[in-house]
Protein backbone atom coordinates (compact mmCIF):
# COMPACT_ATOMS: atom_id res chain seq x y z
CA UNK A 1 0.00 0.00 0.00
CA UNK A 2 1.33 3.42 -0.94
CA UNK A 3 0.43 6.77 0.54
CA UNK A 4 0.35 10.03 -1.39
CA UNK A 5 2.61 12.74 -0.01
CA UNK A 6 0.63 15.93 0.73
CA UNK A 7 1.48 19.05 -1.25
CA UNK A 8 4.13 21.25 0.38
CA UNK A 9 1.68 24.11 0.98
CA UNK A 10 -0.49 21.78 3.07
CA UNK A 11 2.46 20.70 5.19
CA UNK A 12 3.73 24.21 5.87
CA UNK A 13 0.22 25.56 6.56
CA UNK A 14 -0.36 22.85 9.16
CA UNK A 15 3.08 23.60 10.61
CA UNK A 16 2.20 27.30 10.81
CA UNK A 17 -1.00 26.51 12.72
CA UNK A 18 0.94 24.29 15.14
CA UNK A 19 3.59 26.98 15.72
CA UNK A 20 0.95 29.65 16.27
CA UNK A 21 -1.04 27.53 18.70
CA UNK A 22 2.14 26.71 20.59
CA UNK A 23 3.05 30.40 20.87
CA UNK A 24 -0.32 31.36 22.31
CA UNK A 25 -0.18 28.41 24.71
CA UNK A 26 3.19 29.63 26.00
CA UNK A 27 1.92 33.19 26.31
CA UNK A 28 -1.15 32.04 28.22
CA UNK A 29 1.05 29.96 30.52
CA UNK A 30 3.42 32.85 31.24
CA UNK A 31 0.58 35.34 31.67
CA UNK A 32 -1.09 33.12 34.29
CA UNK A 33 2.14 31.99 35.98
CA UNK A 34 4.72 34.78 36.12
CA UNK A 35 4.11 37.64 33.69
CA UNK A 36 1.50 40.31 33.10
CA UNK A 37 -0.31 40.52 29.77
CA UNK A 38 2.12 43.21 28.61
CA UNK A 39 5.10 41.17 29.79
CA UNK A 40 3.92 38.07 27.96
CA UNK A 41 3.43 40.17 24.82
CA UNK A 42 6.89 41.76 25.13
CA UNK A 43 8.48 38.31 25.42
CA UNK A 44 7.22 37.44 21.95
CA UNK A 45 8.91 40.41 20.30
CA UNK A 46 12.14 40.64 22.29
CA UNK A 47 12.95 36.94 21.98
CA UNK A 48 12.00 36.64 18.30
CA UNK A 49 13.99 39.72 17.19
CA UNK A 50 17.46 38.06 17.41
CA UNK A 51 16.30 35.07 15.36
CA UNK A 52 14.68 37.26 12.71
CA UNK A 53 17.69 39.56 12.40
CA UNK A 54 20.05 36.57 12.22
CA UNK A 55 17.89 34.94 9.54
CA UNK A 56 17.84 38.12 7.47
CA UNK A 57 21.62 38.47 7.83
CA UNK A 58 22.19 34.88 6.70
CA UNK A 59 19.90 35.37 3.70
CA UNK A 60 21.72 38.54 2.61
CA UNK A 61 25.13 36.90 3.01
CA UNK A 62 24.29 33.67 1.18
CA UNK A 63 22.29 35.28 -1.62
CA UNK A 64 24.79 38.04 -2.28
CA UNK A 65 22.10 40.72 -2.16
CA UNK A 66 22.13 43.98 -0.24
CA UNK A 67 19.48 45.65 1.85
CA UNK A 68 16.89 47.27 -0.45
CA UNK A 69 15.87 50.89 -0.28
CA UNK A 70 12.78 51.80 1.70
CA UNK A 71 10.06 53.78 -0.04
CA UNK A 72 7.90 56.53 1.48
CA UNK A 73 5.27 55.42 3.96
CA UNK A 74 7.13 52.32 5.11
CA UNK A 75 7.72 53.46 8.69
CA UNK A 76 4.21 54.88 9.01
CA UNK A 77 2.70 51.54 7.96
CA UNK A 78 5.17 49.66 10.16
CA UNK A 79 4.42 51.82 13.21
CA UNK A 80 0.64 51.58 12.99
CA UNK A 81 0.73 47.90 12.06
CA UNK A 82 3.17 47.07 14.83
CA UNK A 83 1.23 49.05 17.42
CA UNK A 84 -2.06 47.44 16.39
CA UNK A 85 -0.49 43.97 16.68
CA UNK A 86 0.91 44.79 20.14
CA UNK A 87 -2.52 45.86 21.40
CA UNK A 88 -4.22 42.88 19.74
CA UNK A 89 -1.79 40.44 21.36
CA UNK A 90 -2.30 42.05 24.78
CA UNK A 91 -6.07 41.75 24.30
CA UNK A 92 -5.78 38.04 23.45
CA UNK A 93 -3.60 37.35 26.49
CA UNK A 94 -6.05 39.23 28.72
CA UNK A 95 -8.88 37.26 27.12
CA UNK A 96 -7.18 34.02 28.15
CA UNK A 97 -7.70 35.14 31.76
CA UNK A 98 -11.42 35.71 31.12
CA UNK A 99 -12.33 32.63 29.08
CA UNK A 100 -10.78 29.29 28.20
CA UNK A 101 -8.02 28.93 25.62
CA UNK A 102 -10.24 27.58 22.82
CA UNK A 103 -12.77 30.41 23.12
CA UNK A 104 -9.96 32.97 23.23
CA UNK A 105 -8.45 31.69 19.97
CA UNK A 106 -11.91 31.53 18.37
CA UNK A 107 -12.58 35.17 19.24
CA UNK A 108 -9.20 36.06 17.72
CA UNK A 109 -10.31 34.39 14.49
CA UNK A 110 -12.99 37.07 14.04
CA UNK A 111 -10.18 39.03 12.37
CA UNK A 112 -11.16 37.26 9.12
CA UNK A 113 -14.73 38.57 9.29
CA UNK A 114 -13.68 42.00 10.54
CA UNK A 115 -11.12 42.37 7.75
CA UNK A 116 -13.88 41.89 5.19
CA UNK A 117 -16.14 44.39 6.98
CA UNK A 118 -13.27 46.87 7.20
CA UNK A 119 -12.73 46.54 3.45
CA UNK A 120 -16.42 47.25 2.82
CA UNK A 121 -16.49 50.34 5.03
CA UNK A 122 -13.10 51.88 4.25
CA UNK A 123 -12.29 50.68 0.73
CA UNK A 124 -15.81 50.14 -0.60
CA UNK A 125 -14.92 46.60 -1.67
CA UNK A 126 -17.90 44.50 -2.65
CA UNK A 127 -18.91 41.20 -1.06
CA UNK A 128 -21.06 38.53 -2.69
CA UNK A 129 -24.36 37.33 -1.27
CA UNK A 130 -22.61 34.21 0.01
CA UNK A 131 -20.09 36.47 1.73
CA UNK A 132 -22.85 38.31 3.60
CA UNK A 133 -24.42 34.96 4.49
CA UNK A 134 -21.10 33.83 5.97
CA UNK A 135 -20.83 37.04 8.01
CA UNK A 136 -24.38 36.54 9.29
CA UNK A 137 -23.54 32.98 10.31
CA UNK A 138 -20.49 34.31 12.11
CA UNK A 139 -22.66 36.72 14.12
CA UNK A 140 -24.74 33.73 15.31
CA UNK A 141 -21.54 32.02 16.43
CA UNK A 142 -20.48 35.15 18.29
CA UNK A 143 -23.83 35.31 20.10
CA UNK A 144 -23.28 31.75 21.31
CA UNK A 145 -19.72 32.41 22.43
CA UNK A 146 -20.62 35.69 24.11
CA UNK A 147 -23.24 34.22 26.43
CA UNK A 148 -22.31 33.47 30.01
CA UNK A 149 -22.26 29.96 31.45
CA UNK A 150 -25.76 28.48 31.45
CA UNK A 151 -27.19 31.20 29.18
CA UNK A 152 -29.94 30.25 26.73
CA UNK A 153 -31.21 32.03 23.64
CA UNK A 154 -29.84 35.21 22.09
CA UNK A 155 -29.72 38.50 24.00
CA UNK A 156 -28.02 41.75 23.07
CA UNK A 157 -26.75 41.94 26.63
CA UNK A 158 -24.59 38.91 25.83
CA UNK A 159 -22.21 41.30 24.08
CA UNK A 160 -21.98 43.54 27.13
CA UNK A 161 -19.02 41.90 28.85
CA UNK A 162 -15.25 42.31 28.99
CA UNK A 163 -14.45 39.06 27.19
CA UNK A 164 -16.43 40.07 24.10
CA UNK A 165 -14.82 43.53 24.05
CA UNK A 166 -11.34 41.98 24.27
CA UNK A 167 -12.12 39.33 21.64
CA UNK A 168 -13.64 41.64 19.05
CA UNK A 169 -11.02 44.30 19.82
CA UNK A 170 -8.25 41.77 19.17
CA UNK A 171 -9.85 40.66 15.90
CA UNK A 172 -10.25 44.25 14.71
CA UNK A 173 -6.68 45.21 15.61
CA UNK A 174 -5.25 42.10 13.94
CA UNK A 175 -7.18 43.00 10.78
CA UNK A 176 -5.69 46.52 10.89
CA UNK A 177 -2.16 45.15 11.30
CA UNK A 178 -2.67 42.79 8.34
CA UNK A 179 -3.63 45.66 6.03
CA UNK A 180 -0.83 47.98 7.18
CA UNK A 181 1.78 45.23 6.98
CA UNK A 182 0.89 44.71 3.35
CA UNK A 183 1.38 48.44 2.82
CA UNK A 184 4.77 48.24 4.49
CA UNK A 185 5.97 45.31 2.37
CA UNK A 186 4.96 47.10 -0.82
CA UNK A 187 7.13 50.05 0.26
CA UNK A 188 10.26 47.84 0.29
CA UNK A 189 11.84 48.52 -3.10
CA UNK A 190 12.77 45.04 -4.31
CA UNK A 191 11.21 42.39 -6.54
CA UNK A 192 12.26 39.59 -4.18
CA UNK A 193 9.23 38.65 -2.04
CA UNK A 194 11.34 36.82 0.57
CA UNK A 195 13.51 39.92 1.06
CA UNK A 196 10.45 42.17 1.25
CA UNK A 197 8.93 40.03 3.96
CA UNK A 198 12.22 39.65 5.84
CA UNK A 199 13.01 43.36 5.91
CA UNK A 200 9.47 44.25 6.98
CA UNK A 201 9.35 41.57 9.66
CA UNK A 202 12.75 42.55 11.07
CA UNK A 203 11.89 46.26 11.15
CA UNK A 204 8.47 45.75 12.71
CA UNK A 205 9.61 43.32 15.41
CA UNK A 206 12.50 45.58 16.47
CA UNK A 207 10.11 48.53 16.56
CA UNK A 208 7.64 46.52 18.65
CA UNK A 209 10.32 45.37 21.09
CA UNK A 210 11.44 48.99 21.53
CA UNK A 211 7.89 50.30 22.07
CA UNK A 212 7.14 47.57 24.61
CA UNK A 213 10.46 48.08 26.42
CA UNK A 214 9.73 51.80 26.86
CA UNK A 215 6.16 51.06 28.01
CA UNK A 216 7.25 48.48 30.56
CA UNK A 217 10.10 50.66 31.83
CA UNK A 218 7.63 53.39 32.77
CA UNK A 219 4.45 51.46 33.58
CA UNK A 220 5.55 47.98 34.72
CA UNK A 221 9.29 48.17 35.49
CA UNK A 222 9.31 44.86 37.35
CA UNK A 223 8.20 43.04 34.21
CA UNK A 224 11.51 43.65 32.43
CA UNK A 225 13.29 41.53 35.03
CA UNK A 226 10.45 38.98 35.04
CA UNK A 227 10.68 38.54 31.26
CA UNK A 228 14.40 37.87 31.57
CA UNK A 229 13.88 35.41 34.42
CA UNK A 230 11.29 33.57 32.31
CA UNK A 231 13.70 33.29 29.36
CA UNK A 232 13.86 29.47 29.51
CA UNK A 233 10.19 29.43 28.44
CA UNK A 234 9.94 32.81 26.73
CA UNK A 235 12.67 32.05 24.21
CA UNK A 236 10.37 29.37 22.78
CA UNK A 237 7.78 32.07 22.19
CA UNK A 238 10.30 33.79 19.95
CA UNK A 239 11.09 30.57 18.10
CA UNK A 240 7.45 29.56 17.59
CA UNK A 241 6.62 33.11 16.48
CA UNK A 242 9.40 33.00 13.89
CA UNK A 243 8.43 29.49 12.77
CA UNK A 244 4.78 30.45 12.35
CA UNK A 245 5.52 33.62 10.38
CA UNK A 246 7.98 31.80 8.12
CA UNK A 247 5.57 28.95 7.38
CA UNK A 248 2.64 31.26 6.70
CA UNK A 249 4.77 33.18 4.23
CA UNK A 250 5.85 30.02 2.40
CA UNK A 251 2.27 28.78 2.24
CA UNK A 252 1.01 32.04 0.72
CA UNK A 253 3.71 31.88 -1.96
CA UNK A 254 2.74 28.30 -2.90
CA UNK A 255 -1.05 28.40 -2.88
CA UNK A 256 -4.08 30.68 -3.21
CA UNK A 257 -4.51 32.67 0.02
CA UNK A 258 -8.13 31.55 0.40
CA UNK A 259 -7.15 27.88 0.50
CA UNK A 260 -4.31 28.59 2.93
CA UNK A 261 -6.63 30.53 5.24
CA UNK A 262 -9.24 27.80 5.03
CA UNK A 263 -6.79 25.05 6.00
CA UNK A 264 -5.34 27.37 8.63
CA UNK A 265 -8.60 27.15 10.56
CA UNK A 266 -7.26 23.84 11.87
CA UNK A 267 -5.81 26.14 14.55
CA UNK A 268 -9.28 26.13 16.15
CA UNK A 269 -9.15 22.34 16.48
CA UNK A 270 -5.65 22.55 17.94
CA UNK A 271 -6.83 25.19 20.43
CA UNK A 272 -9.66 22.88 21.55
CA UNK A 273 -7.16 20.09 22.11
CA UNK A 274 -4.84 22.42 24.04
CA UNK A 275 -7.70 23.79 26.13
CA UNK A 276 -9.04 20.39 27.18
CA UNK A 277 -5.86 18.28 27.32
CA UNK A 278 -3.17 20.73 28.45
CA UNK A 279 -4.99 23.44 30.42
CA UNK A 280 -7.72 21.04 31.65
CA UNK A 281 -10.43 23.58 30.84
CA UNK A 282 -14.10 22.73 30.36
CA UNK A 283 -15.85 23.78 27.16
CA UNK A 284 -19.61 24.16 27.56
CA UNK A 285 -22.09 22.86 25.01
CA UNK A 286 -22.95 26.44 24.06
CA UNK A 287 -19.25 27.22 23.49
CA UNK A 288 -18.86 24.05 21.38
CA UNK A 289 -21.75 25.22 19.20
CA UNK A 290 -20.37 28.74 18.92
CA UNK A 291 -16.90 27.49 17.95
CA UNK A 292 -18.35 25.15 15.30
CA UNK A 293 -20.63 27.81 13.78
CA UNK A 294 -17.96 30.51 13.75
CA UNK A 295 -15.47 28.10 12.22
CA UNK A 296 -17.98 27.25 9.49
CA UNK A 297 -18.59 30.95 8.91
CA UNK A 298 -14.88 31.70 8.51
CA UNK A 299 -14.31 28.75 6.18
CA UNK A 300 -17.27 29.80 4.06
CA UNK A 301 -16.08 33.40 3.96
CA UNK A 302 -12.49 32.68 2.88
CA UNK A 303 -13.68 30.30 0.16
CA UNK A 304 -16.24 32.64 -1.42
CA UNK A 305 -14.25 35.89 -1.32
Amino acid sequence: MTFAVPDLWIIVTLAAAVFQTGRFMLQKYLATATLSAAGATFSRFVYSAPFILSGLGVYLATSGTSLPKIGPGFWIYAFFGGTAQIMATVFVVLLFKQRNFAVGITFKKTEVILTVLTGIIILGEGVTGWGFAAIGLGVVGLFLLSGKEGATGFHLNDFNNRAVALGLGAGFLFSISAVTYRGATLAVLTDLPVLRAGVTLAAVVCLQATIMAVWLAFREPGQMRAVWQARSVAVWIGLTSLGGSFCWFIAFTLQNAAYVKALGQVELLLSIAASTLFFRERISSREWAGIAILMGSILMLVLVT
